[in-house]
């Protein structure tokens, strides 16, 4: 049955319809207008900083690296700018494509591809890696004027770091390289993360590593307005970098030529110091390397040559190999005898060319000995029977007692990473070294070979030129250093005083009897072939360290292989009256300290004293009393 509605109830329905629908579309906008309210008034900060951050970009500038150069100003290590182009793997989407791509406009090597996979897996995906560095302005020409075709790929201009000298003075100023995971966590434990964003570079040895603080310089940043492509429109605010450090060194570069040119091809290494300072004059390691070839990424073939390499160039033997010292040991164990009243200056022992201790015979240098032989003449011609004998009398103990404030077994503290301890042998020190009981025993035969500076003694050659300095300083030990200066970028001057380590109780008397037998070294004794002639007085004492033993058999230096020959030592210092240099020479098995060592001191003290350039190679026979080291 049908429902008929008069024209009264239609209307009433057509109003109430008419309110649930405006009523409906009011709290619709009461939502929305609260959800504007949120939006606009309560979140305002933060959507504000959001929209803020894709409109601006915050950049870091990295800082320009400082200089570093040797005491008269010449330049050791700098920089350049050079463009390189990089991409965004983030951005750039198929590299191998990009690159084959990027390869029709630009050169890139098979080596430069290696680099770049190699950059790219110690990188975050995220960062810029360079697949191309030190464009030519042509290429770069080429790459702008197809840059749309290759998203995520820029050129950017960069600071790159540049050592003019190439090899010379490679184990000192070191080198720098790229950022890699373990250099980030090194600074994120010391929170230094902030001052190395945008930073693709650090210190990897050398000065560069140590002195990374003072050289980096602090990062600035830039905020830029970008587009919707990322790209930088206008600049909006900036804090400059500020430029790292300079160094200023106490390293005379043209000395340090004069002593590497002296090496030749040998292995060895040489440390020159002012004993009244602590400045290093000169650090030689041999061979050495170019720095050159780790500053964009050392290539996989140079690698190899060098890390390889039976010669170890990579290897600072000045601060961390470590040798036995030889007859060099001779003068401090003079001054033990003296300082501890075992034996006196005009004392003298009769010498028959060998010395016996328990059953065994310790035989000296000269068959038949050198007859009577008081201090001054044991140093003089090296005898080793005067020194068997003395070290029998101190007894071990005295002996690691009186060296141990010189230096010696200890780090110097030189500013140079990667300095090793060397072995100042004692009994307490062989129950550490060895785990048997049978080897922890310390016998009184070891002390009898540690007397002539053989045995356990074990130094490097910043340890024996530090001790000599010393010697010839009243003395005064001071720590090793090749920073003199730091200068800021403003130009202030931070200065790097010379820091005594401790002032060695020493007897005025005693040194000037040992010193006076040095000088005499270099006059008729053991160096007096090397310094015929010289203009100045200088001491210094021959030193050869046997590589293996011998077992009671003759050393014949041409019936042994080259690598098994002894080492060539040779420490000198001048002038005699008021020392400006103490060195420390070591030749990798270079025979009799006379014959190879002695010579390249020679030449250094001449370049340092006299300004001139002089050649004194070794006679090819060594008289029987250079042969008495």
């Amino acid at each position: 049955m049908a429902e008929f509605r008069t024209p009264d109830q239609d209307s009433t329905r057509f109003r109430r319809r008419i309110v649930v629908a405006a009523l409906f579309v009011l709290v619709c906008l009461g939502l929305l207008a609260s959800r504007f309210y949120y939006l606009q008034v309560v979140r305002h900060d933060y959507y504000l900083t959001r929209a803020e951050d894709n409109r601006i970009a915050l950049l870091p500038a990295v800082p320009k690296r400082g200089t570093i150069v040797d005491r008269n100003g010449v330049v050791l290590a700098r920089n350049y700018a050079a463009y390189t182009l990089e991409i965004t793997p983030s951005r750039a989407g198929d590299l191998e494509a990009t690159i084959d791509g990027l390869s029709e406009i630009i050169a890139i090597e098979p080596r430069d591809r290696r680099r770049f996979r190699k950059i790219l897996e110690e990188s975050r995906n995220f960062d810029s890696v360079p697949v191309r560095t030190r464009l030519t302005d042509e290429e770069v020409a080429r790459f702008i004027a197809q840059r749309y075709r290759f998203p995520g790929v820029e050129v950017q201009a960069r600071l790159f770091r540049d050592y003019p000298l190439g090899a010379t003075a490679s184990h000192i100023i070191g080198y720098i390289g790229r950022l890699n995971q373990r250099d980030v966590e090194r600074i994120e434990e010391r929170g230094d993360s902030a001052n190395y964003r945008g930073s693709e570079y650090i210190g990897k040895s050398g000065l560069e590593q140590s002195y990374e603080a003072e050289l980096h310089g602090q990062t600035g940043f830039e905020q830029v307005e970008v587009n919707a492509s990322g790209r930088a429109v206008r600049a909006l605010a900036r804090l400059p970098a500020v430029p790292g450090s300079d160094l200023e060194l106490t390293l005379d570069i043209e000395l340090q030529k004069v002593a590497e040119a002296a090496f030749g091809k040998r292995r060895g290494a040489l440390v020159a110091i002012e004993p009244e300072t602590g400045g290093v004059l000169a650090l030689v390691s041999t061979p050495t390397f170019d720095p050159n070839l780790f500053v964009d990424g050392i290539s996989t073939q140079d690698w190899k040559e060098l890390n390889d390499s039976p010669d170890h160039p990579l290897l600072n033997r000045a601060i961390f190999s470590a040798y036995p010292p030889g007859s060099t040991f001779k003068p401090f164990m003079a001054m033990a005898g003296l300082s501890t009243g075992k034996r006196t200056v005009n004392g003298a022992i009769a010498d028959p060319g060998y010395f016996n201790f328990g059953g065994h015979r310790f035989m000296d240098d000269k068959v038949g000995g050198h007859g009577m032989v008081d201090l001054h003449k044991s140093i003089v011609v090296s005898c080793n029977t005067y020194y068997y004998q003395l070290a029998n009398d101190l007894g071990i103990d005295a002996i690691a007692g009186f060296m141990a404030p010189l230096g010696f077994g200890s780090r110097t503290g030189i500013d140079l990473p990667g300095e090793a301890e060397g072995v100042l042998p004692s009994p307490e020190w062989k129950k550490k070294r060895f785990r048997k009981p049978e080897l922890q025993r310390w016998y009184g035969g070891e002390t009898i070979s540690v007397g002539i500076g053989q045995g356990y003694n074990a130094y490097t050659p910043v340890q024996l030129a530090n001790a000599l300095a010393a010697l010839v300083n009243d003395g005064r030990l001071y720590r090793p250093h090749l920073v003199r200066n730091v200068i800021d970028a403003g130009g202030a001057k931070r200065v790097v005083e010379p820091e005594p380590l401790r002032k060695v109780a020493l007897n005025p008397a005693h040194m000037a009897a040992v010193r006076a037998a040095m000088v005499d070294v270099n006059k008729a004794g053991t160096g007096a072939r090397a310094f015929r002639g010289a203009p100045y007085e200088a001491g210094g004492k021959t030193g050869t360290a046997q590589v293996f033993s011998l077992r009671g058999g003759k050393y014949v230096e041409g019936r042994i292989s080259e690598r098994l020959r002894d080492h060539s030592w040779f420490i000198a210092y001048a002038p005699a009256d008021k020392p400006r240099i103490a060195l420390a020479v070591l030749v990798e098995n270079g025979g009799f300290g006379a014959q190879s060592a002695a010579p390249i001191a020679r030449q250094v003290i001449d370049y340092l004293l006299l300004k001139s350039r002089t050649d004194h190679p070794a006679d090819e026979d060594a008289d029987a009393v250079e042969s008495a080291e």
